[in-house]
């Protein structure tokens, strides 16, 4: 770790980082069931991109919300930990559920500085990530795709899958009951 370098990655304007910093402790990452409506609008003074109708439960952790995008209808549970050192787009009608993980950073354990390995997250619309599910960097979880609680993507998800497991594997095809 002495060799550590992040090669030139900054997170955003040293100010603004820092600023996020006490509201994301203060506010977001909270045990006080501070108001949905308040939350969503910090995130957006933030620089998030965020729709109506977003239930943001207690304790939810977001590194950078001038990296995020939110859609319409999604509900992120308590919990939750957004660590978006690259971008990260929901669509509408998402759920994270308790404790699930959004990580879009890694490092690269073969290279002596051990730098940052990057990679977006997409959620398409009516995607669900499971209780203290992880989704690694670079994977796009298709249209109405379900990571099933305790399960890690490390890959993508085709739509309407179900998948489950470390690494999270194709279980069967999710289908909704009217």
């Amino acid at each position: 770790m002495s060799k550590f370098d992040t090669e030139g990655y900054v997170a955003g304007p040293k100010l603004k980082v820092l600023i996020w910093f006490f509201f994301n402790y203060l506010i977001m990452d909270s045990f006080f069931p501070w108001p949905y409506k308040l939350k969503r609008s910090l995130l957006i003074l933030f620089g998030a991109r965020v729709g109506e109708g977003l239930v943001i439960k207690n304790k939810v952790r977001i590194k950078n919300p001038w990296r995020l995008t939110i859609g319409k209808n999604c509900w992120i549970g308590e919990s939750v930990w957004i660590d978006n050192l690259e971008d990260v787009a929901i669509g509408n009608n998402v759920t994270l559920s308790q404790g699930a993980m959004l990580l879009t950073g890694n490092h690269d354990y073969k290279v002596s500085s051990f730098p940052y390995k990057l990679g977006k997250i997409t959620l398409e619309d009516g995607v669900w990530i499971g209780a203290q599910s992880v989704v690694c960097p670079g994977v796009r979880c298709e249209s109405h795709s379900i990571l099933t609680v305790h399960s890690v993507a490390t890959k993508n998800l085709d739509a309407w899958g179900i998948y489950a497991g470390n690494p999270a594997t194709y279980m069967r095809k999710r289908e909704i009951l009217k």
